[in-house]
């Protein structure tokens, strides 16, 4: 499958995307944060930029993510404690205070709201003076993703689709730095798919997103140089570098072969990786450090664009603040101290790593046929096909860390009697309180006439198949929720349900 090895910089980009590598450029290092209201988190934001971070990558609520307002009684006890509470433009202003937008790139893990949480950054980002057309950052928006692995679904996957859609179509004229979409293989992992299921499932999504663009009217080469992966390293070192430049050969040749693309821009894959949370350990939470460090490497040699190094407490809680500077430092002795950045694809080359790459994109390839003998993903998905898959995997991994076949070190091998425990990060109950009473004064300080206008204005687009963003945008800086803008939405919609 390799046949010559081309430089890297030249399609299909096995080698890397660019030339020079590191040595142009470093990767950003970027650490997933946000808790609490959204003063703790531009505490957190604040100190991190201090620290070396070079992008800000946000977590969001559960009742965030799901479409509820912190008030809504679907978000007791769930307001702020897995991200940052974000109910209105109001929470977005406070979360940035002080942090200059355009000269940052921040990633938003974000799917079913995506696109009112885009709205309120561009907002924020106007109040500042910022100009949206230069703002760099990406916001998740894979909902495929969530009915296979995760779950913060709202619409049926065919509307949600069209939303997806919508933001590729703004964005591309609006904010045409920002990556309007990033395909996630990550949680396909973390639910217990193996490397080339990660790779086969993601590749199949994207189709379906490449492929609903296409069909609404938007040109490969204008939306594709902005699509974005994320994709998980895991422990297998050197499966996992082979993986990556295994993704960049499919990816390219897909978007050349099968969806004609000219610009070599929409053949480079652009990914960013974070370690693997579903790794990390209760039982002596200092070896994750190791585990961490290992992880990113193998993310680093494979060439990512974006690294984000888990904490040693994740598997406890939300990581305190020293964890967080722990796991920022990890990534900057591979970048400054180790030597690898210096060298364009320093594994090129090796038998082991060629011949695993092969494997890999021979295999993930046959899923992909698989996939499309089925009818496409959206077949796949509603068939429970890919669901089993990940399944079966997951259940044969569990089975061998039982048996002993698979060692964990510290669970099921090199156990000890620990003493030391780590404190975890600590949430007071009355955060909740705080963001329900700003809530409520927001409701009381705007124009609720000014609100109903707008909403119904995005009610009618929802229904006549207009752009939403517009309407989305329009209302937001109105100081809708993202509550009563999902709830329009709901109405024209409707809700998904598992089957």
């Amino acid at each position: 499958m390799s046949g010559k090895r081309e430089p890297p910089g030249e399609f299909p980009y096995t080698r890397g995307i660019y030339p020079d590598m590191y040595r142009r450029r470093l990767w950003t290092m970027r650490q997933y944060a946000g808790f609490g209201t959204a003063e703790d988190s531009n505490r957190r934001y604040r100190y991190l930029l201090s620290q070396g971070t070079t992008g800000l990558s946000v977590a969001f609520d559960l009742p965030t993510q799901m479409g509820y307002d912190s008030d809504h009684r679907l978000a007791e006890g769930e307001v702020g404690r897995v991200g940052v509470a974000i109910s209105s433009l109001a929470d977005m202003e406070i979360l940035f205070r002080g942090i200059p937008l355009q000269d940052v790139s921040t990633s938003m893990t974000i799917n079913s709201t995506a696109a009112i949480l885009l709205a309120y950054y561009a907002l924020a980002a106007r109040q500042q003076g910022a100009d949206p057309k230069k703002l760099s950052g990406t916001i998740q928006n894979d909902i495929l993703k969530e009915y296979i692995a995760r779950g913060t679904y709202i619409y049926p996957p065919r509307a949600a689709l069209r939303i997806i859609t919508d933001i590729f179509a703004w964005a591309a004229c609006e904010m045409p730095e920002w990556n309007p979409i990033s395909i996630s293989g990550y949680h396909i992992r973390e639910a217990g798919s193996t490397a080339v299921q990660e790779l086969a499932f993601t590749f199949a999504n994207a189709t379906a997103y490449i492929q609903a663009a296409l069909e609404a009217g938007l040109d490969i080469d204008v939306f594709a140089p902005r699509l974005s992966f994320f994709f998980n390293s895991h422990n297998g070192f050197i499966e996992e570098i082979a993986k990556f430049r295994a993704a960049r050969r499919i990816y390219a040749r897909l978007m050349r072969d099968r969806f004609g693309a000219k610009d070599p821009r929409s053949m480079m894959l652009r990914f960013h990786v974070q370690t693997a949370g579903s790794s990390l350990t209760a039982q002596q939470p200092d070896v994750n450090i190791v585990r961490t460090a290992v992880q990113a490497l193998a993310a680093v040699l494979g060439g990512t664009q974006s690294l984000h190094t888990n904490s040693r407490d994740e598997a406890l809680g939300l990581p305190t603040e020293e964890s967080a500077r722990l796991a920022l430092r990890t990534q900057q002795i591979i970048a400054y101290e180790s030597g690898v950045a210096n060298t364009t694809d320093p594994v090129g080359g090796s038998e082991a790593i060629e011949a695993l790459t092969d494997s890999i994109e021979h295999n993930a390839l046959a899923y992909l046929e698989t996939i499309d003998s089925m009818g496409g993903t959206l077949r796949a998905i509603e068939t429970g096909f890919v669901q089993n898959e990940i399944q079966t995997a997951a259940y044969a991994y569990q089975r061998s860390v039982e048996t002993g076949k698979q060692i964990i070190v510290g669970v099921n091998r090199f156990q000890m009697d620990e003493g030391h425990k780590i404190p975890p990060l600590h949430l007071d109950a009355s955060l909740e309180r705080a963001q329900i009473e700003r809530l409520r004064q927001v409701r009381a300080s705007r124009s609720q006439a000014a609100v109903n206008e707008r909403l119904d204005a995005l009610e009618h687009a929802a229904r006549t198949g207009g752009n939403l963003m517009p309407p989305i945008l329009d209302a937001a800086a109105c100081y809708t929720t993202v509550g009563e803008t999902s709830d329009r939405l709901r109405t024209v919609f409707g809700e998904y349900g598992e089957p």
